[in-house]
C-alpha cells in the first residue's frame, strides 16, 4: 500500500483542491454518524470509512490496488459474511474471528485485489456481536457513495485516476502468504479472547498487521512512528468519545466532527495519510462506555504485539537491521558518556 505525503514541507492544508478533498471526507463520515444518531442505529457506524474517505478521496492516487465496483461488492459480501458468523455459527468467539479473517483472505486471493479494510469489514460484527442487516446495508450505501465520489473526483481532476491491475504473484505464493498471515495472528487471537481482551485485536490493527506484511516501505520503513500513531488515535477517540458525548452529553457526530478534525490536522503535520489510523479513531463511537478508559492500553498492547509479529513473520532481515542500529547507536552514547564522564573527573 502506498502511502503519500498530502503536504510536506508546506502550511496546513495549503493545497485548495486537497482542502475540498479533506472537507468532503469530512462531510462523509459526519454524515454516517450523524444518520446514525437520527435512526438510532449505531451499526450504521463503520469505521473504516476513515480508512475509505482517506485513502479515495484525500489520497491523490487510490493506495489499494482494486477496481471501483467490485470494491463495493466484496466489501457487502464481507460485511455480510461477518453477521451471518455472529448470528448463526455454533463456533467459539475465537473459530469466529479466525473464519472471518480467511473469509476476507479468500476475496482479496479471487479478486487479486489488496483492499485490506475488507479485513475490518469481516470481522468487526464478529468481534462486537453485530447481529442486524442494518451494518451490510449500510456498508454497501456508504462503499457505493465512496466509489461514485472517487469517480467524480477523478472527472474533475482533483485526483489521478489509478487503473486496476490484478495482482501478478503466482496463486500458491498468495495463499502460502495468508496461510502464514494466519498462523502468526492467532496466538494474539486467542491470547484477546481467552484473557478476556478482544480489543486487543480491533479490525483496523488486524489490517495494520497485513500491511506490515507488504512492501510498503512507507509503512514498514517507520514502524515505531506508525505505531505511536495508532496509540494516539486510541487516544483521541477514546476521550473524545468518553468526555465528549458520555459525560458533556454532546452529539456523537460533533464528537466524530473533533476526532477526525484532529487527525486529519495530524496527517497533514506528519506529511503523510495512514487510513487504518483513521479507522482506530473512531472506533471508540460504537463501544461501550466502560471499555473507552482501557482502550489506548489494549491498543498498545494489540498494536505492538501485531506489528511486531509480522516484522518477524515477513520482514526479519529488515526487524534484525534496525535492531543491530539500536544496540550500536545506544553503544556509542553509552561510550561517549563514559569518556565524558572520565575527562570531567581529571
Amino acid at each position: 500500500m502506498k502511502f503519500e505525503s498530502p503536504s510536506a514541507k508546506k502550511k496546513l492544508f495549503s493545497e485548495p483542491i486537497l482542502r475540498k478533498r479533506y472537507l468532503l471526507a469530512l462531510a462523509m463520515i459526519l454524515m454516517m454518524v450523524g444518520m446514525s444518531e437520527i435512526l438510532g442505529q449505531i451499526e450504521i457506524i463503520f469505521p473504516e470509512m476513515a480508512a475509505l474517505t482517506i485513502g479515495l478521496w484525500i489520497a491523490s492516487e487510490k493506495p489499494w490496488n482494486v477496481a471501483r465496483w467490485p470494491m463495493v461488492v466484496i466489501l457487502t459480501l464481507g460485511a455480510t459474511f461477518g453477521v451471518v458468523l455472529d448470528r448463526y455459527s455454533p463456533f467459539h468467539l475465537t473459530a469466529n474471528l479466525a473464519l472471518a479473517f480467511c473469509f476476507a483472505g479468500a476475496c482479496l486471493l479471487a479478486t487479486k485485489a489488496t483492499l485490506w479494510p475488507l479485513i475490518s469489514a469481516c470481522m468487526l460484527p464478529v468481534l462486537i456481536h453485530t447481529e442486524t442487516w442494518v451494518y451490510p446495508e449500510a456498508v454497501f450505501v456508504m462503499s457505493s457513495i465512496v466509489a461514485l465520489g472517487q469517480r467524480w473526483m477523478e472527472k474533475k481532476g482533483w485526483r489521478r485516476a489509478t487503473p486496476f491491475t490484478p495482482s501478478r504473484v503466482p496463486f500458491p505464493t498468495e495463499l502460502v502468504k495468508w496461510l502464514k498471515l494466519l498462523a502468526w495472528f492467532l496466538p494474539i487471537l486467542m491470547l484477546a479472547i481467552f484473557t478476556g481482551n478482544p480489543h486487543i485485536i480491533l479490525p483496523p490493527l488486524v489490517v495494520v498487521y497485513v500491511e506490515f506484511s507488504t512492501t510498503s516501505e512507507a509503512l514498514r520503513n517507520k514502524p515505531l512512528k506508525n505505531y505511536l500513531l495508532l496509540i494516539v488515535a486510541s487516544v483521541i477517540g477514546s476521550f473524545g468519545q468518553l468526555i465528549g458525548h458520555a459525560y458533556l452529553g454532546l452529539p456523537e457526530t460533533l464528537v466524530a466532527f473533533f476526532i477526525i478534525a484532529i487527525m486529519f490536522v495530524i496527517f497533514e503535520w506528519i506529511g503523510q495519510l495512514i487510513p487504518p489510523v483513521g479507522a482506530v479513531s473512531l472506533i471508540p463511537l460504537i463501544l461501550p462506555k466502560e471499555e473507552l478508559i482501557w482502550l489506548p492500553a489494549r491498543v498498545t498492547v494489540g498494536a505492538g504485539l501485531l506489528i511486531l509479529f509480522s516484522l518477524i513473520a515477513f520482514k526479519r532481515d529488515y526487524l534484525l537491521k534496525r535492531i543491530r542500529l539500536y544496540f550500536r547507536w545506544s553503544n556509542f552514547i553509552i561510550k561517549n558518556k563514559i569518556k565524558y564522564a572520565k575527562k570531567t573527573n581529571q
